[in-house]
C-alpha cells in the first residue's frame, strides 16, 4: 500500500463516518434543536474536551520519534497551558448557555459518552503510538469544518452571537486545520509498513465511531422523545 493509497483509505474512512452527518450535527445546522438540547450536548461533551488533552499525552509517552513527539507537545500545550486553554473556553460555551460551572463539573454522563471517552483513551494508550495518533486524526480532521457549521448555527438559528458562545470554536476552526496536516504527515513518516498502515486504520475506524456514540447518546436520549412529543 502507498502512503497516497493508505491517505486515501484513512480519509475514506473518516468521510463515511463524519460527524455533520450525524442527525444531531444536521438539527444544530438547521436551527431545529432547542436550547436544552444544546445544554444537554455542552455536559456531555464536556467529557471529550476534558480528556483530550490525555488522549494527546499518552500517544506523545509511546512515540519514539521526536519530530512527532515534538508536534504533539505543541498541541498539547495549545490545549492545556494557561487561563484560556480549551477546556476553559467550553466552560465558556456553557456559560452562554446558561450551564452553571458547578453542575457541568459535577455531570452524571451517559453510558455513551463515558464508552466513547474510554474507547479514546484506550486508542491513545497502546504500545503502538500509530494507533493513537490515527485516533488524533480521526478526532482533529473533522474539526474545522464542524466548528464551521456550529459557529453559524450558533449565530443564525441560535442567536448566541458572543465571545463565550463562539470562541471554543472559533479557535478549533482554524487551530485543527494545522493540527490536521501535521498529524496527517506524521502518521505517513510514521507507518512505513503495511501492517502499521493497517493498524492505523483500524485506529481511526474505531476513533471516529466512538465520536458518533458519544452523539447517539444525546440525540437517541434528549431529541428523538422530544421530537415524536
Amino acid at each position: 500500500m502507498t502512503s497516497q493509497e493508505f491517505l486515501e483509505k484513512l480519509d475514506a474512512i473518516i468521510n463515511d463516518r463524519h460527524l455533520l452527518q450525524h442527525p444531531f450535527y444536521q438539527m444544530w445546522n438547521t436551527g431545529d434543536l432547542s436550547l436544552q438540547m444544546l445544554r444537554e450536548y455542552a455536559f456531555e461533551y464536556y467529557q471529550q474536551v476534558h480528556h483530550f488533552p490525555t488522549y494527546v499525552s499518552a500517544t506523545h509517552s509511546k512515540c519514539d520519534d521526536i519530530e512527532i513527539r515534538q508536534m504533539l507537545l505543541e498541541n498539547l500545550i495549545e490545549e492545556e497551558h494557561g487561563p484560556n486553554n480549551h477546556p476553559e473556553l467550553w466552560r465558556r460555551f456553557g456559560d452562554a448557555l446558561g450551564i452553571s460551572r458547578e453542575e457541568m463539573m459535577s455531570r452524571k454522563y451517559l453510558p455513551h459518552t463515558k464508552k466513547s471517552v474510554e474507547i479514546l483513551k484506550d486508542l491513545a494508550s497502546r504500545n503502538n503510538p500509530a494507533e493513537g495518533l490515527a485516533a488524533l486524526y480521526a478526532y482533529e480532521s473533522q474539526i474545522p469544518e464542524v466548528c464551521t457549521t456550529k459557529i453559524e448555527g450558533l449565530k443564525n438559528k441560535y442567536n448566541l452571537d458572543n465571545e463565550d458562545a463562539l470562541v471554543f470554536f472559533e479557535v478549533h476552526e482554524h487551530a485543527d486545520e494545522i493540527h490536521r496536516e501535521v498529524t496527517r504527515e506524521a502518521l505517513v513518516r510514521l507507518c512505513t509498513t503495511d501492517e502499521n498502515k493497517h493498524i492505523a486504520l483500524d485506529a481511526a475506524r474505531e476513533a471516529a465511531d466512538a465520536l458518533n456514540l458519544l452523539l447517539d447518546g444525546v440525540y437517541e436520549t434528549y431529541c428523538v422523545e422530544r421530537i415524536a412529543a
